[in-house]
């Protein structure tokens, strides 16, 4: 099952003419999701032949403009194409959101748009998969999202006829995790059902301070996409901004035992360097790349 992750933007504040601001595109399955949408994102989106079908929802992590300005063009393009199914936005501050698209008049488009409050702990359930809200410390309300997938097992067709069940409704049961009585026999799933395949999860933090509930969230994730606007000398203005450091990421991943970093939100200082960050971060987390925009990752099964 396909599960991509394209980098769309990942510059700080201000982009530069290699990188966007804040925007990253995840496909799971026939789901298409947004996080964050910083300035020019559609066009971003267009530049990666990535369409608009089927992007039903957009996640913001806290409202600074260099996350969330793209928003506006974005439902604009939408609304000049014909689109008619509705649009939901999250965000830690809805009523902020909700007010700036009344002024803009999008209550009088021809589809509708939602906004809904991001709060820690909220799950967003989708089918064999859920999104996470999880709260990170910045210097306004944020939070950080994690695509969970579901645990699976495969249904073993072979187990189940040597017992002696036929194909039909009974498997799709077995299947589901419900027992069932064949033939006067109680048949639980454990008997037809393979090794359990751990879930793919992603998480991605937005702009954040290192912080305990992002290791809980993140442990033992595929990947880590953090915040690392900083190197180790300039940790003083990191603190002041409520940003992390390449190392401070480094430390995130370490801890939360992750598969792969990828540090994003990279300051424009660095935009001639930001092998520098790299190297920072690898002297506590080795499997760590620099975000590029346009750069594709695919999230593959173990």
């Amino acid at each position: 099952m396909l599960f991509r992750v394209v980098f769309l933007g990942t510059a700080g504040t201000i982009p530069s003419a290699d990188r966007n601001t804040s925007a990253i595109f995840v496909q799971h399955s026939n789901y298409r999701f947004l996080f964050d949408c910083g300035e020019g994102t559609q066009r971003q989106m267009i530049s990666a032949k990535l369409g608009f079908r089927n992007l039903d929802n957009v996640f913001i992590t806290h409202m600074h403009t260099d996350h969330f300005i793209g928003v506006f063009g974005l439902i604009e393009t939408l609304s000049l194409n014909g689109r008619e199914k509705g649009l939901n936005f999250y965000t830690p501050n809805p009523e902020m959101l909700r007010t700036l698209f009344e002024i803009f008049g999008y209550d009088k488009l021809d589809y509708p748009i939602e906004v809904r409050k991001a709060r820690d702990g909220e799950e967003i359930r989708f089918r064999g998969f859920k999104i996470l809200v999880f709260k990170t410390e910045h210097i306004v309300p944020s939070v950080g999202y994690a695509l969970i997938e579901e645990n699976t097992r495969k249904f073993e067709r072979e187990k189940a006829l040597a017992l002696g069940i036929p194909p039909g409704p009974l498997y799709a049961r077995l299947k589901s995790g419900e027992s069932i009585y064949w033939r006067g026999k109680l048949i639980t799933p454990e008997m037809v059902l393979g090794e359990v395949k751990r879930g793919r999860k992603i998480v991605y933090t937005g702009d954040t301070r290192p912080c305990d509930r992002t290791v809980e969230i993140a442990m033992n994730a595929d990947l880590l996409i953090h915040d690392a606007s900083f190197s180790e000398n300039m940790k003083e203005r990191a603190i002041e901004t409520g940003h992390s450091t390449a190392r401070e990421a480094g430390e995130v991943a370490k801890k939360a035992n992750v598969k792969k970093l990828i540090l994003t939100h990279l300051s424009a200082r660095y935009s001639k360097d930001p092998e520098s960050l790299l190297k920072e971060a690898r002297e506590v987390f080795e499997n760590v790349e620099i975000a590029k925009d346009f750069a594709e990752f695919e999230i593959q099964r173990y």
